[in-house]
């Protein structure tokens, strides 16, 4: 059988190496979401690793609810990721969560039977510095900046539905989006981590 570019139809079917293939692309641009997302007083809470790692078991439990027909394996990842984080500044705002000033010892996402691939992607990009001078840079931009690089580039949400999101016109979304990929392109950061957007 000859490979196919997009190796999701057979990871649906249960092939594991095809998932962890497919995985591991949209991996870096998760774990920079992840480090852009938790802020840095919340780290002892919740870590960008520990949200790449129990993506990664939701995904794989639910992959065979993935239509590769009606939306990219990226936009569907980043769906699940978006349930863990929800859940996870849920418990931080409760009570009896590990809100801030409460025992730093506590984490949030409490990892069992964990992959060894799983582990050892969130490990390797945890070293990448790379991905945290990219995380660093787009803290570093205006807020509406900051939700595009977020919402286009590594959710991989359309034009359209960040102009809804952002309550902006979409001919406005795609040129503050050129804008955006242009100083991509002077800062040297990782543009290849970035989705296609449309």
């Amino acid at each position: 059988m000859e490979p196919t570019s997009d190796p999701a139809p057979s990871a649906q079917a249960g092939d594991g190496a095809r998932f962890t293939e497919l995985y591991e692309r949209i991996a870096p641009a998760l774990y920079t979401w992840a480090e852009v997302r938790i802020r840095p007083e919340l780290r002892s809470f919740v870590d960008p690793q520990d949200v790449v790692q129990e993506v990664w078991c939701r995904a794989w439990k639910a992959f065979r609810s993935f239509d590769p027909e009606s939306q990219s394996f990226r936009y569907w990842l980043f769906r699940v990721a978006k349930n863990v984080m929800l859940e996870v500044f849920r418990e931080l705002r409760s009570p009896d969560g590990g809100v801030p000033g409460g025992d730093p010892s506590k984490r949030l996402l409490v990892l069992r039977d964990v992959p060894d691939s799983a582990t050892a992607v969130s490990q390797r990009l945890a070293r990448d510095e790379r991905l945290k001078l990219f995380a660093q840079w787009i803290a570093s931009l205006e807020e509406d900046e900051r939700m595009l690089v977020v919402h286009l580039g590594l959710e991989g949400m359309t034009q359209a539905e960040v102009a809804a999101r952002l309550s902006l016109s979409r001919d406005a979304i795609a040129k503050r989006w050129q804008r955006l990929l242009a100083r991509v392109g002077e800062q040297g950061v990782m543009r290849e981590l970035l989705a296609e957007a449309g």
